[in-house]
């Protein structure tokens, strides 16, 4: 089992190169808006469009990595954010910065999918750890970057601060994919047969996607994912922005920002270890409600000081990030290994919803009431909601898969 042990490393370095293209964004919003003179909501519809290019594009190739395999598909990846992300410093126009960032999301997408993949397919036994610590890559990856590229900017400009961290990425990137490849008929067989903890709920069918979408707990999952990652994505997306408003120092939002990405990972996996002893749905509920309370506390406490702002964030994230390691588990649990990767794909374009809530029309929010309340108090509402449908779903039977009845031709018409 120890080669099982190298995918997960190398699946996890490449989540690792791609954390900052989300979580670091923020650093660059205002750097951009000064250079270019363009409107917040503006600026900030790129990071909507990253999100849901990184996402909707997923279930597009999911499928193929089901058969194929990752290495091919990371391999492209390097490229695409190395590129993407290293051009966004030389975008003159809303166009180009549009363009430059969806490139680097395309590349993002498959980074996260062949990642994800390995952990489903490699661990059927740990899942909940696995994921969690795959997630926790993409979550807590930008911590290493965050210190950096605020440095670059800083002292030099953000042109270059994009260029350098492109290249560096996109390099290891292509150097890990030539590791990746998914695992032979059997070879993890003896894994799955390791005794779970009975509260983890498995299902014995396998469902291909178009049977997974047949059933509403997938919908129900869905909705779940969709609201409780707004206030995330719009934490995430909204930090600078928020710093400035409440007059937060950089210094401390630079600190805010790499603790975040360090609570995001921990989270992940931390949340994503617990469901496997306790059940994902209590393990949700549990979260998700202590998330509605967490965003609340960024409104009520954050704007009061430096170190306010800090710790309200960080206790955000790390109710927020297992997102990421519960709803891949639990697709995982609810609808079988064979077709894990398409599956958790199709759910995780919920998110690329969620960033329109969270990325521009959050901004859109705060320019036309000169708050940020109603988006923050908006997503705890969506937070707790979440937290109350993951006790429905404890409740509820697993999938079944839906047989047609097949009568027989009536004699009349067979005549």
């Amino acid at each position: 089992m120890t080669n099982r042990w190298v995918q997960l490393g190398s699946s996890l370095i490449a989540m690792i190169m791609i954390g900052n293209l989300q979580y670091s964004w923020t650093l660059f919003v205002h750097p951009i808006q000064q250079a270019h003179g363009w409107r917040l909501s503006d600026i900030q519809w790129a990071f909507t469009l990253f999100v849901l290019c990184q996402t909707w594009v997923m279930p597009m190739e999911g499928w193929l990595i089901d058969r194929l395999g990752s290495r091919s598909f990371v391999t492209v990846a390097g490229v695409l954010c190395g590129v993407g992300w290293g051009a966004m410093g030389t975008a003159t126009s809303l166009f180009e910065l549009y363009a430059y960032y969806a490139l680097a999301a395309v590349g993002a997408a498959f980074v996260y999918s062949g990642s994800m993949s390995a952990a489903l397919k490699w661990f059927p036994d740990r899942r909940g750890l696995a994921v969690g610590i795959i997630a926790g890559g993409f979550g807590s990856g930008s911590a290493l970057f965050i210190p950096f590229i605020s440095y670059l900017i800083r002292t030099i400009d953000y042109h270059r601060a994009f260029f350098y961290t492109g290249a560096v990425q996109g390099v290891i990137i292509l150097a890990v994919a030539q590791v990746l490849r998914k695992p032979r008929p059997g070879e993890v067989a003896a894994a799955a047969a390791v005794r779970t903890a009975p509260a983890v709920r498995r299902n014995a069918q396998q469902f291909t996607t178009l049977e997974m979408l047949r059933t509403p707990q997938f919908y129900v999952l869905y909705l779940m994912f969709l609201m409780m990652a707004t206030g995330g994505l719009l934490v995430t997306a909204q930090a600078g922005p928020l710093a400035r408003e409440w007059k937060i120092t950089l210094s401390a939002l630079t600190l805010a920002l790499a603790l975040n990405s360090v609570a995001n990972g921990v989270s992940r996996i931390t949340w994503g270890w617990i469901s496997d002893r306790v059940g994902r749905e209590p393990t949700m509920a549990a979260a998700f409600l202590l998330q509605a309370a967490c965003l609340v506390s960024v409104l009520w406490l954050g704007r009061r000081s430096d170190a306010f702002f800090v710790i309200t964030l960080v206790l955000v994230f790390l109710t927020w990030g297992e997102v990421f390691s519960l709803f891949a588990s639990t697709v995982g649990d609810y609808y079988g290994s064979a077709n894990a990767t398409s599956n958790y794909c199709f759910t995780y374009t919920a998110k690329g919803v969620a960033s329109i809530i969270g990325g521009g029309f959050g901004a859109l929010l705060f320019e036309r009431s000169g708050s940020w309340s109603a988006a923050l108090y908006g997503s705890a509402a969506l937070a707790l909601l979440s937290g109350l449908l993951a006790v429905v779903l404890r409740v509820a039977p697993l999938p079944a898969k839906r047989i047609a009845a097949v009568s027989a031709v009536p004699a009349t018409l067979a005549e």
